[in-house]
Formats: structure tokens, C-alpha cells, sequence
């Protein structure tokens, strides 16, 4: 048996034929099998979901009309379980162009009408199945580059925690007494590492939203307190540059939503922090308010919380603003950071189901403003 030429490797490609009618089945099993495919036929809708579900195979060769459960419900069916991997649907139809037009909608690939030219049959087969090895090899790629960035990020960690602990020591005596530069050089390098740690831990943080295994844990969080909490703690760096931080809450102090109260302090430290760090001077304002409608990114129109970070900086350009939310998009400062906070806050803000934006001018400042919904 000849495999498929257009196959990635040895594995020879499985199609799943689904018609109602026997002839129908056999001639194109026939057809397809002399061609070096393997074949499964099917007669039904539900029969072919459960074999589906059992084992996926790599192309779908479905015909439309069908008794009991349609060509175009098993595709909606197929396409809404995101359990499966990607398979490309193949209609066969003698219908017209509107019922072609409504099975590519909803997640049909292709169509070949009835009857069936033997040539054009595998000429689509031959194309589908090179999308499927297409989009193997790439998710393939995908995953590969999350499983290492997982294992480079934990394996950084080892060294990073001995030399931070080790470096520690050394500032502390334990080894006998250090000149003063000595020891400047050691707090430079103790620093140097925290920076780097910082960038490992956040780079760890990113792969885990992105590779779906991060755990929320919500409950009641009342962003003013919260909110508070944060500009307290980081007033240090305003007074070191001379900056102003402001709270500004139009004396709202039940501003409640249901979220991860870790993450979302995250997010409001890595924006207060990065107004701070690229303000020189003026001041960074942190503005809450209750909006009664906001429209967020699934269509839907509900009360949000609004929270606006506004710094007087140097303003982002319209080309930077295209790839703030990137990972490692530094854009042109030229300063300090990984370029991953911004990343994560948004995959944050998005798993809170809310979204981020930014409102910037060069020479007019930058303002950020997340919107999380209430109920």
C-alpha cells in the first residue's frame, strides 16, 4: 500500500466517509484506498460522532443531506468540541450555493458537489490533508517551544536562588569583613540577580496563561483597597524621583468584583510600576470610577469597574502602541525591563473576562485603562 505523498511522515492518513447511502460509501472507499488512504465508512451522523470521539482521523469526507442527524449538525457538533484536534471537513453536496455557503459557516473546510469527479475528489482530499500536516506540524512547534520555555524557566530558577542566597551571605560578613567597594559591587550583582529572578518568574507566569495551566482562585475583591495597598507601597519610588502618586477614587470604597486577588494586584503593580519608571517628572494618577456600561471583547454590555493609570511621561508613538501587549516589546525607551509585564497584565485582564487599552500621544503622556466587569 502506497501512503499518501504529501504525508509528514510514515503514518498513513485515516479518512472518515460519511453517507447515508451504501453505494455511495463503498465507490469512494474504493477510490480513496486504491490511492494508499485508509478508510472508515460511516452511515449516520451519530455514528460518526462516536467514532470520532474515539479516534480522530485526519479528514472528514461528510455528505450533507442525511436522515436524523445532517451533514451540517455533525459539522457545528465537531467544531464546537474543542477536545478534538483540527479536521478538515470535506462536503459532498448536489444542493445549491446557499446550503454550501451555510456549511462553510459553520466550520466546513471545503465542498464538492455531487456527482463526484473522481480526479477533483482527490485533488481536495490531497489539498485538506496538507492543511492538516500543516497545522500539526505547527501546533506541534507550539507546543514543543512551551514545554521548553516551562523547563528552561524552572531550571533558571536553581542557579538564580543559590547565587541570590550565596550573594546575600557575602553582603552579610559571613565570610569576613568587605571593602567598601566590594561590597558595592556584590549589591550591584544582588540587585542584578533580583532583576533577573523578577524576569524568570514573570517569563513562567506568561507560559502558564498561555499554555492554559494557570489556576485562578476568585472571590470578593474590593479594587479601592486593593488599589490603595499598591500606590502605598510603591510611593517610595515617586519620592525617590521627585514624582506625585495619586489616588483618585470619587470616594467609591465599594468597588467589588469577583477575581484573583494576586493576579489582579499584579496587574495594577506592573501599571503603576511602569508609569513610575518611565515618568521623569509630573505625576502618576491612578483614577477608579464605576462605569454602567462598558462593551467587553464577547459582545456583552454590563456595569465595570474602571481603573485608569495616567502618567505625564514622554507619550507612546501609534507604531509602539501596535505591540505594547507582546512579550519581550520593550519599544524604543531604551530603559530598564523584560518586556513582559505588559504581556501578562493583559492575559491576566483577559482571564478576569476584561480588556486593557491605551490612550497615548508622544510628548502628552500615556494613559492605560482596564475595565473589569462587576457581575
Amino acid at each position: 500500500m502506497n501512503h499518501s505523498p504529501f504525508s509528514q511522515s510514515s503514518k498513513v492518513d485515516r479518512i472518515l466517509v460519511v453517507d447515508d447511502t451504501p453505494d455511495n460509501c463503498l465507490l469512494i472507499q474504493a477510490i480513496l484506498q486504491d490511492e494508499g488512504y485508509q478508510v472508515e465508512l460511516s452511515d449516520s451522523g451519530k455514528d460518526a460522532l462516536d467514532k470520532i470521539g474515539r479516534l480522530a482521523p485526519d479528514l472528514i469526507l461528510l455528505d450533507v443531506m442525511m436522515p436524523g442527524m445532517d451533514g451540517y449538525e455533525v459539522t457545528r457538533r465537531i467544531r464546537e468540541n474543542s477536545a478534538l484536534p483540527f479536521i478538515p471537513i470535506l462536503l459532498t453536496t448536489a444542493y445549491d450555493q446557499p446550503s454550501v455557503a451555510q456549511g462553510l459557516d459553520l466550520g466546513a473546510d471545503d465542498f464538492i458537489r455531487k456527482p463526484v469527479h473522481f480526479d477533483e475528489l482527490l485533488a481536495r482530499v490531497r489539498a485538506l490533508l496538507r492543511l492538516k500536516h500543516s497545522v500539526d506540524e505547527r501546533d506541534q512547534i507550539a507546543r514543543q517551544r512551551e514545554d521548553f520555555v516551562s523547563r528552561l524557566t524552572h531550571d533558571l530558577r536553581t542557579p538564580l536562588v543559590a547565587a541570590d542566597r550565596m550573594l546575600n551571605l557575602l553582603a552579610q560578613g559571613v565570610m569576613g569583613d568587605l571593602s567598601d567597594d566590594v561590597l558595592e559591587a556584590i549589591n550591584t550583582m544582588i540587585r542584578s540577580n533580583e532583576n533577573l529572578m523578577t524576569m524568570v518568574n514573570m517569563l513562567l507566569e506568561v507560559y502558564r496563561y498561555e499554555a492554559g495551566r494557570k489556576t485562578l482562585t476568585f472571590s470578593p475583591v474590593n479594587l479601592a483597597d486593593l488599589t490603595e495597598e499598591v500606590v502605598k507601597a510603591l510611593s517610595p519610588l515617586a519620592i525617590d524621583k521627585g514624582l506625585a502618586l495619586n489616588l483618585e477614587t470619587n470616594n467609591e470604597k465599594n468597588l467589588v468584583i469577583k477575581g484573583d486577588r494576586l493576579e489582579l494586584q499584579r496587574v495594577v503593580t506592573n501599571l503603576v510600576g511602569n508609569a513610575l519608571k518611565f515618568t521623569d517628572q509630573g505625576a502618576v494618577t491612578v483614577l477608579l470610577s464605576k462605569v454602567a456600561e462598558h462593551k467587553f471583547k464577547d459582545g456583552t454590555v454590563q456595569p465595570a469597574v474602571k481603573l485608569e493609570f495616567k502618567d505625564t511621561g514622554h507619550g507612546i508613538s501609534l507604531e509602539e502602541q501596535a505591540t505594547l501587549f507582546e512579550s519581550f516589546s520593550q519599544g524604543k525607551h531604551k530603559r530598564g525591563g523584560s518586556g513582559l509585564g505588559l504581556q501578562l497584565s493583559r492575559r491576566i485582564v483577559q482571564a478576569h473576562n476584561g480588556t486593557i487599552a491605551i490612550q497615548s500621544e508622544v510628548g502628552q503622556g500615556s494613559s492605560f485603562i482596564v475595565c473589569l466587569p462587576i457581575n
